[in-house]
């Protein structure tokens, strides 16, 4: 039975090559003992196979292995992206796998996203939250085992198809039927798939991002995705109003989630690093600084300052060195410190740059817009940086996908001094609408295509 993640060989995951060596196995060890004669091997091959994974480590080693396969695949042909589809309860994880499975045939590249703002919203004992982490943070190990209670369930009843059909054709001494049964089971294609999991912005500091980190691994999770905002500030990430954090405190998380992978042995665990940036306008401390240029001297040359002097200074006034000038960052009543506007994309790439060269994998850039062109410019400028680098895109639900990619195809158009005197930009997501050039995706025709690694919170993806 072939549990193996593509490309990847683990003799404690795979267990005996096929349906034969299993029943085998397990004659062997009745043979032994006497008094189990009403145990019949083929049954406890049977059950050995519908329950391969044992625990919640089982699975994040195996579907971290995965996950890594596909990346390299990815890395090799871009066309072989993922989609991970958003699943809140475990009966649709497995109505949708099962689905999927059915359709195609197969489960790969498939993947499931937890969002922290679908357990918000729908599985929070205090009922539905807005997503700002208020939720209980045992909900979210909660929901990844739930998931995986239900796609092993729909591989025990798949397996169990099977077995009976098997039976069936032995009854009927059908010998060719027979053997066919048997291959099928030992090419059985598992419906247990990577969970990417939501950690919002680790519900604490670094303790305690590690220590949610624990329980989310050990459920079954080998992907976690963090942000970069302040844990008890935290907001959606399509809302303004965000605040970020310096780097060092970000990256302290990030290595705190790395610590969890590898203290329960999932050394292959991924972590995707969210940024917040480009919607945030506040930070909830000046970060500390050594020397001009390190990381905290570059988050505080975003600060909105004015120059300080003895005529303008304030009682309490907080004052940073930079390129010599003594800057008062402007504070509100909050005590939380302000951007200047339009750094927010600078921003986003030195985020996305620092973590990768700190740990993290995957790469999250949380817009208020679907627009390919803003995402795609600063990718782009990581790139130059770190070539390889891969991005998760998120298709929310909470955008007009058909819409935006109107308006930017409209615009790209209207830029290159093309007629759009028959579109009425207000009103694009008319039907008559529907079989002109608007319906061409907008990276064909703004920008070159820039291949991305999306990650969907929703079930349908574009």
């Amino acid at each position: 039975m072939n549990y193996q993640p593509r490309g990847i060989s683990d003799q404690a995951l795979q267990g005996p090559a096929s349906y034969l060596s299993e029943i085998g196995a397990a004659e062997a060890l009745l043979k032994t003992q006497a008094t189990w004669d009403g145990v019949t091997a083929e049954a406890v091959a049977r059950m050995r196979l519908q329950n391969r994974f044992k625990t919640g480590l089982d699975i994040a080693r195996y579907t971290a292995a995965l996950m890594r396969s596909d990346m390299a695949a990815y890395d090799a042909d871009t066309t072989k992206y993922t989609q991970s589809l958003g699943c809140w309860h475990g009966f649709i994880a497995q109505q949708k796998l099962i689905s999927v499975k059915k359709h195609f045939g197969t489960t790969d590249r498939c993947y499931l996203y937890l969002s922290g703002w679908m357990i918000a919203a729908l599985r929070s004992k205090f009922g539905p939250l807005p997503d700002q982490s208020m939720h209980e943070k045992t909900s979210v190990p909660a929901l990844i085992e739930e998931l995986y209670t239900f796609l092993r369930q729909a591989d025990s009843r798949e397996l169990n198809d099977i077995f009976r059909s098997l039976d069936a054709a032995r009854k009927a001494g059908d010998k060719a039927k027979e053997k066919a049964l048997i291959e099928k089971i030992d090419t059985f294609k598992t419906h247990v798939v990577p969970v990417v999991a939501d950690i919002d912005a680790g519900f604490g500091n670094a303790e305690a991002t590690y220590l949610l980190a624990k329980k989310m691994i050990e459920a079954g999770a080998c992907a976690l995705q963090i942000e970069n905002q302040v844990s008890d500030e935290k907001q959606c990430g399509h809302q303004d109003g965000k605040v970020t954090v310096p780097h060092e405190v970000f990256l302290a998380k990030i290595r705190a989630c790395r610590h969890a992978f590898l203290e329960l042995g999932v050394e292959d665990g991924i972590i995707v690093t969210r940024t917040d940036s480009l919607g945030a306008g506040l930070t909830q401390q000046i970060a500390v600084s050594h020397k001009p240029g390190d990381l905290g001297d570059q988050y505080n040359s975003f600060l909105d300052c004015e120059e300080v002097t003895a005529a303008n200074a304030r009682n309490g006034d907080v004052i940073i060195n930079q390129n010599g000038k003594m800057m008062r960052p402007k504070r509100l009543a909050s005590n939380l410190y302000q951007f200047r506007e339009g750094t927010g994309q600078d921003r986003c790439v030195l985020d996305c740059i620092t973590s990768l060269q700190n740990g993290a994998d995957l790469l999250w850039i949380e817009t208020e817009k679907p627009n390919i062109e803003q995402i795609a410019k600063m990718v782009d400028r990581v790139r130059e940086v770190i070539p390889n680098a891969k991005l998760c895109y998120n298709n929310s639900p909470s955008f007009n996908w058909t819409l935006n990619f109107r308006w930017q195809v409209y615009d790209a158009m209207k830029e290159a001094g093309k007629d759009v005197s028959k579109y009425n930009r207000a009103e694009l997501m008319k039907a008559e609408y529907d079989a002109t050039p608007l319906r061409s995706k907008p990276m064909s025709v703004s920008v070159p295509s820039r291949p991305i690694h999306p990650s969907a919170r929703a079930s349908s993806t574009t």
